[in-house]
This record gives structure tokens, C-alpha cells and sequence, in this order.
């Protein structure tokens, strides 16, 4: 269930950021509540992770996916290019990812 959370947390994450780029600067009323309940539900969810699993392999699972969903999302949402370089770039935070829990997870 731990594992579940940690992925909702991460969708929510993903969802507030591209939502903060459609506010326009908190222009805009409904995407700015979406941020705030996009963020407020990754943070909520994220402490509840924090109780079963160790805050490295929680963070690094946290930034390399948050960071490529909203590269993939601007991508998919805003017409924003990935180059090879970003691919290239991806590729290695989600190698660094499965790297950190390779190396276990204490309790």
C-alpha cells in the first residue's frame, strides 16, 4: 500500500506542475486550485510513504519520476521538444532510480 501511495503522491505531483504552468502565474482560477490540490495531495501522500520507506530511495523515486512526467507531460500538453539530449537525460535519472532501490530499502 506504501508503494501505491508513493504513486498517487507522484501522479498529484505531476498533475499540480503542468496545472502551474496552465494558471498563468495564478491568473487563472481553476488550474491555480488544481495546483493546490495537486500539491497538497502529493505532500500529504508523500509523508504518508516517508513512515514505511527511507527518505533517499523515497526522494529519488519522488524527483526521477516527477521530473520525467513533466517532461513527458509538456511535452504531450504543450507541445514542448525533447531533444535527444532530455532523452538521453531521462534515461539516466530513471537508471539512478533503479539503482537507489537496488540497494534496499531499511526499515
Amino acid at each position: 500500500m506504501t508503494w501505491f501511495l508513493l504513486s498517487i503522491a507522484i501522479a498529484a505531483e505531476i498533475m499540480g506542475t503542468l496545472l502551474l504552468k496552465r494558471s498563468d502565474g495564478f491568473t487563472k482560477l481553476w488550474p491555480s486550485i488544481g495546483v493546490v490540490i495537486g500539491y497538497l495531495t502529493a505532500f500529504a501522500l508523500l509523508s504518508q510513504s516517508l513512515k514505511k520507506i527511507d527518505v533517499g530511495i523515497t526522494y529519488a523515486i519522488w524527483s526521477g519520476f516527477g521530473i520525467v512526467g513533466a517532461a513527458l507531460g509538456g511535452a504531450i500538453f504543450f507541445d514542448q521538444h525533447l531533444t535527444k539530449l532530455n532523452l538521453i537525460g531521462m534515461t539516466i535519472i530513471i537508471a539512478g532510480v533503479v539503482i537507489m532501490n537496488a540497494g534496499g530499502v531499511s526499515h
